[in-house]
């Protein structure tokens, strides 16, 4: 079993001792089955991905200009069939993992542990050659350092949670991997703490593409971290207190760093996501799926429809622009999801292109969604992400419906089959069905895996 920390209240300095003994003592055989179970099911959707946003312009681009000569480092770019060096190739994995908005999250940490710490530790494990054990380990104890200091404290509402808590976590599960023990892990810690960026959250309101790179950051500055201390570099006595206790956040616990640890693993109470949006419009889209099914045909007709009106969350009352300029801004708005579904029937990818962002027809309907806060709906966070629509038809019919829980939380969870599929939707295109079904099969097995590069090879090889 692995190490247990119990106890109300935890001392400001004995509870970064306690977490830097549990992230040096933690080994792959204390996990139990279903934390590795989850840990591969995260690794595999974060690398189909990261390999599909890959495929954006923006991701290329920047490839060709960070990487002007590609193949001299030990690295791979995944989806672009080459590799660099670790530090670049830790950022433009972490940025091609949000391009789509399908990466997997943490509510309770209210943001996305996995795309913070997957590319870190996949470019230093390719780099030194680890094995799938310790891969897991790392991304286990990575995501769970991350979530927890993004459960411990409340980020400012004016900033957006990519690259924060993330810088943390990758830094964490780097030096995982090269074995760092209790005493580093702390310096790292507290290291990491002062490295995170100062993001806004109006960049995903606005359609800000930066925002994208915040993740690709903190992976970046979580493989920095790692070295600075290496070199002699140190941090203050509690850089986490310090920064999201007053920095970022005003409020920080360190008790719920230590709640559980190492008997409840936050990975194993992930999401997965299948509309490629913002969390917040799933809940809203969950609800029209289900009133669409009732319906005779299955679909409504957006000439029909007078109005929706979306009752929500605090946060997700927030994501109310009607015309939205851009993709990102588009993945950002209930009232363009709500429309682009209405209009084409689907929530992937294909429904939030440029051209639906352009679509006439889309964007006439998104202007008759009003969106609204129910104070009651927002009591109900972090444990739930509630919503209720209403469809107002031109001929007084209304449909309505409500939801507590959206599709993919780890109380309403995707099943394996629907978890793969959404991996072969994303990976095929970009590396072909064979060699998707391989990676896929690696992943599978990973803990008997004994060199990371015999997976990542076929990516470059074939």
């Amino acid at each position: 079993m692995a190490r247990m920390w119990r106890g109300k209240e935890v001392a400001m300095s004995e509870y970064l001792t306690r977490l830097s003994e549990f992230a040096e003592g933690l080994r792959f055989q204390e996990l139990p089955s279903h934390v590795v179970t989850r840990a591969k099911e995260v690794l595999a959707d974060t690398l189909a991905v990261i390999a599909a946003g890959a495929q954006e312009p923006e991701v290329l681009e920047m490839s060709r200009r960070l990487v002007p000569r590609p193949g001299n480092g030990p690295a791979t770019l995944l989806g672009q069939g080459y590799r660099v060096d670790v530090l670049n190739a830790s950022l433009v994995n972490g940025t091609a993992g949000t391009f789509l908005e399908l990466d997997e999250g943490n509510q309770f940490a209210r943001g996305h542990p996995a795309i913070h710490v997957v590319p870190a530790v996949l470019a230093v494990a390719e780099a030194e050659g680890f094995g799938g054990e310790a891969v897991i380990v790392a991304l286990v104890l990575g995501y769970e350092i991350g979530a927890r200091v993004g459960i411990a404290s409340r980020i400012r509402m004016s900033m957006h949670p990519h690259g924060t808590w993330g810088t943390v976590g990758a830094a964490v599960a780097v030096a995982k991997l090269y074995g760092c023990d209790a005493s580093a892990m702390r310096e790292i810690i507290n290291v990491s703490s002062s490295l995170g960026l100062a993001t806004s959250r109006r960049t995903m309101l606005e359609g800000g593409t930066v925002r994208n790179v915040y993740s690709g950051v903190s992976n970046q500055m979580g493989v920095v971290a790692h070295r600075l201390v290496a070199s002699g570099f140190t941090g203050e006595a509690d850089g986490l207190s310090t920064v999201y206790g007053g920095v970022v956040s005003e409020t920080f616990s360190p008790e719920a760093m230590t709640e559980q640890l190492g008997e409840r693993y936050e990975i194993s109470r992930n999401y997965f996501k299948r509309h490629a949006c913002c969390r917040y419009n799933h809940s809203a889209l969950d609800n029209l799926q289900v009133i669409v099914s009732r319906l005779p045909g299955g679909r409504i007709l957006p000439d029909q429809v007078e109005r929706v009106e979306v009752e929500t969350y605090s946060l997700a009352a927030q994501l109310c622009d009607q015309s939205p300029k851009n993709m990102l801004a588009a993945k950002f708005s209930i009232p363009f999801a709500v429309a682009t579904y209405l209009v084409n029937g689907e929530t992937g990818v294909r429904a939030f292109r440029p051209q639906q962002v352009a679509n006439q027809t889309v964007q006439a309907l998104a202007k008759r969604v009003i969106v609204k806060e129910d104070p009651a709906l927002t009591a109900m966070m972090p444990a739930r992400r509630p919503s209720r629509v209403r469809l107002f038809m031109k001929d007084g019919t209304i449909h309505e419906a409500e939801t507590h829980l959206n599709k993919g939380d780890f109380e309403d969870p995707y099943s394996p089959d629907e978890l793969r599929r959404k991996y072969f939707e994303l990976a095929s295109p970009v590396w072909g069905e064979a060699v998707a079904e391989a990676l896929y099969e690696d992943v599978s097995r990973l803990e008997d895996v004994q060199d990371i590069r015999r997976v990542t090879d076929r990516l470059i090889h074939g």
